[in-house]
């Protein structure tokens, strides 16, 4: 059997740790021949965002272009998305072309705390990208933004809020559960089969720069490769928590460094 064919669109991180970078190197990882079609370009490192400039429309459609006109894509992973016309844009190309596994980090949030989209971008996320996701991987504070509430303080908490993700129109919701506090770090999964709780202790780091790019490619990736959703997203957090059990080992940053996505191979 070929490879899996895995399209990242996202944006950028210079320093290496999120965004297309952690894209890239997650599926990568994980046995995948990655794709990717740049949505902006972000100045920022393991201390924080400084600045973000989308790309022009014209351009991100000739990537898409580029990439759909010529490569069986299995699954796309979605990231940063800034404007309601680059998240049409976006669909477009879905709708058209297929793939047969689509996962949206819904990226409004960076762990610095920095906003990352407008209102407009908002709309974008809830509006015309979730309906469209087969899975959606939020954390706590964009889980909150999605449904304007309170961030979830407890395990209680999340699965209150869970039927309200569900609502917003994606097949399965992996609500994370990571800016709790504790000794655990738990995940709630929401599939048309039920809820699973995904249970794993905390891993003591601060290097969690990307995370949330890096679970989300790590589903995409895996996806093609189980025979149900529930086993690849399983298998993704095994993956995330062995790279942030080894992230220490790269000293990357002053700030919050990122994970080892090769772990298993440096």
């Amino acid at each position: 059997m070929r490879p899996t064919h895995f399209l990242s669109i996202a944006g950028t991180d210079p320093s290496g740790g999120a965004g297309q970078s952690a894209d890239i190197k997650t599926a990568s990882a994980l046995g995948a021949y990655t794709t990717s079609v740049l949505t902006a370009v972000l100045a920022q490192n393991t201390c924080g965002v400084r600045e973000v400039m989308a790309l022009p429309q014209a351009m991100i459609r000739a990537q898409m272009n580029a990439v759909f006109e010529d490569i069986d894509i299995d699954c796309v992973k979605i990231g940063m998305v800034s404007d309601l016309a680059t998240a049409q844009l976006i669909r477009e190309f879905i709708e058209r072309y297929r793939p047969a596994h689509i996962v949206l980090d819904p990226v409004m949030v960076a762990k610095s705390g920095d906003m990352l989209v407008d209102r407009d971008g908002f709309h974008a996320v809830r509006d015309v990208l979730i309906p469209m996701a087969d899975v959606i991987t939020p954390n706590l504070p964009e889980a909150a933004v999605l449904l304007d509430t309170d961030i979830p303080a407890s395990h209680d908490d999340m699965e209150a809020m869970l039927p309200g993700l569900g609502a917003l129109g994606s097949d399965i919701v992996v609500l994370k559960g990571g800016y709790l506090a504790g000794e655990v770090s738990n995940d709630l999964v929401l599939t048309p089969d039920g809820t699973h709780w995904l249970e794993a202790e905390r891993v003591k780091t601060r290097s969690l720069h990307g995370s949330g790019c890096t679970l989300a490619s790590a589903i995409a990736a895996l996806l093609p490769r189980h025979d149900t959703p529930i086993e690849a997203i399983r298998a993704a957090k095994t993956y995330m928590t062995r790279a942030l059990e080894a992230a220490d080992r790269l000293e990357v940053g002053q700030g919050q460094g990122p994970a080892h996505h090769f772990h298993a191979w440096w």
